[in-house]
């Protein structure tokens, strides 16, 4: 009689969860890298982009072009953007003109281009999502990406992204691919210009620990200095701090997330579909400061404060209608005025004077702890039309 062949073992079907890979895509030195494609002749040169319209190349006779030079300036506009050749010689974003053409006289001044701007970042981001459609857009010139569920490994699929980037635009990007969006923020600026960094956990000692502890997103100059006072200038003497210490000296929440990010922790999940209300910077003051007797560094951390605003607002890619300010005095009492513009901005200097208008319209006699301004009214900058954007006006402050 015939027998049955042995039953053979059930096959474990259960699905193991999937290692998380999260990507941070950053565009090389964006605005500046879309200029050098309608200025090829400048590919190597120092470039700045920011100023007036008046600065715009003029061609000449023979064909070339004649471009106006930093030395040249004269105003109160700030740095767009820079090539990597004007960054090496100390000018960055956010600087003002003025300031920049000390460190970098005979570098090229070019007027910002945000209709082309906008157009890049459309691009670069459709040819991302036609390989990983979960995107977080972090701004015209930066996305996070969810590959978790990709079938690919990291890096033919980090280059992959890349080419397809190129394809589209003609430019390079810096890829992170890590397991959250800490580390991966960290890694795309690692291997700047068109680099890329994969990055696991066992990796955090050599790779995260060496660098200085402002490289993590979120710790600003302010926190940095307090934690230099503290002895701690890298990630690594982070880590290696008692967590008593840091709630110590900084808090139960900021405390706790300190431990947590200088060990790479983060389990924030990506935002594909995410629109912010307001953008705000404000600073508390060491001791507190009065109008008139003090006028002159509370107008200085005013303008600072405004610039920040301006450099958040274009980093995550979003102008502003609306302009506001908040003071806490002395007593702890506070106050918030707004004004409302004719055309949204993103421009510090435009922000800076609305502010001031906002400050007018406030009583100044009592002693000030706190300062704020916040931008509302948002909209997304690549759906803003350039003639009804205000931006890089000459304007005194």
């Amino acid at each position: 009689m015939a027998t049955e062949p042995d039953q053979a073992p059930l096959a474990d079907n259960t699905a193991q969860p999937r290692k998380r890979r999260i990507a941070h895509l950053d565009m090389d030195a964006f605005f500046a890298s879309v200029e050098l494609l309608h200025y090829p002749e400048l590919r190597g040169q120092p470039v700045v982009v920011g100023g007036r319209g008046i600065d715009q190349p003029v061609a000449q006779a023979d064909g070339s072009r004649r471009f106006a030079r930093l030395r040249d300036y004269a105003g109160r506009g700030v740095v767009t953007t820079a090539t990597y050749e004007a960054r090496a010689l100390g000018v960055f974003s956010a600087m003002g003109l003025m300031k920049s053409a000390q460190l970098a006289p005979d570098a090229i001044l070019l007027p910002a281009n945000f209709d082309a701007y906008r157009d890049y970042s459309r691009r670069f981001k459709a040819a991302v999502a036609g390989i990983a459609p979960l995107i977080e857009d972090r701004g015209i010139d930066e996305i996070y990406i969810d590959l978790t569920d990709i079938d690919e490994d990291s890096l033919p699929l980090a280059r992959r992204i890349k080419q397809a980037v190129r394809d589209a635009t003609g430019l390079s990007c810096s890829i992170g691919i890590t397991p959250n969006k800490l580390l991966a923020k960290i890694c795309s600026d690692l291997d700047k210009p068109d680099g890329i960094t994969l990055l696991d956990m066992a990796d955090l000692p050599a790779r995260i620990w060496p660098l200085p502890a402002r490289k993590i997103n979120g710790i600003g100059p302010k926190a940095n200095e307090r934690l230099a006072q503290l002895g701690i200038k890298t990630v690594g003497e982070l880590a290696a701090t008692a967590p008593e210490r840091l709630l110590r000296h900084f808090g139960q929440s900021m405390g706790s997330w300190l431990c947590q990010v200088a060990h790479g922790i983060d389990d924030r999940p990506l935002k594909t579909s995410r629109e912010p209300k307001s953008i705000s910077r404000e600073s508390t003051f060491q001791r507190d400061l009065h109008a008139r007797a003090d006028r002159a560094e509370l107008s200085e951390i005013f303008t600072g404060i405004c610039l920040r605003v301006a450099e958040d607002l274009a980093r995550k890619g979003y102008v502003a209608r609306t302009i506001g300010i908040k003071l806490r005095y002395a007593d702890f009492a506070s106050v918030t005025r707004d004004i409302t513009l004719a055309t949204p901005t993103a421009d510090g200097q435009l922000i800076r004077k609305a502010a001031g208008e906002c400050l007018k319209r406030v009583p100044l006699t009592q002693r000030i702890r706190l300062l704020g301004v916040r931008a509302s009214t948002l909209l997304p900058f690549a759906d803003v039309p350039a003639r009804q954007i205000s931006l890089q006006a000459e304007l005194p402050l």
